[in-house]
């Protein structure tokens, strides 16, 4: 399986601005600029996508891992909030913090707590992060 995903970028760095597009059409020249990125200007920017992309592959994980117990959540609710930083190797992103919900019924906190672990580390987006990954998970009664 492979996905695509195009930017166009025309201009200076913090003049300039961009698009981003999928192949799937779900982003149709996106705006993305300086201003998305480092400040409050309207649009995207590659971090907050990272962050959509790794609570919905998390969700999907923490699901699989539950199915794997016998388990099947009503819903998982995850928040990823990515964290860009100025290192002394320039701008990184250094964490993600994974912040999740779910209601499960017929779990106990110690089998929801594993799965949810255990998605942590084997999502994909996860395992190509260089960065620190840390989670709050809550089952939610």
């Amino acid at each position: 399986m492979k996905r695509n995903a195009s930017a166009e970028w025309q201009g200076g760095l913090k003049d300039g601005k961009g698009s981003i597009s999928t192949d799937s059409g779900v982003l149709s020249q996106t705006q993305y600029s300086f201003s998305t990125r480092f400040e409050e200007g309207i649009g995207t920017n590659p971090e907050e996508l990272i962050a959509a992309a790794h609570a919905g592959c998390f969700s999907m994980a923490l699901s699989g891992q539950l199915g794997q117990a016998g388990l099947t959540a009503e819903s998982i609710r995850t928040t990823a909030a990515v964290r860009l930083e100025k290192t002394d190797q320039g701008f990184a992103i250094t964490s993600v913090h994974l912040d999740v919900t779910a209601r499960v019924p017929g779990a106990d906190q110690t089998a929801f707590e594993t799965a949810a672990n255990n998605a942590k580390t084997g999502c994909p987006v996860s395992k190509v992060l260089n960065a620190e990954i840390t989670m709050e998970a809550r089952l939610d009664s």
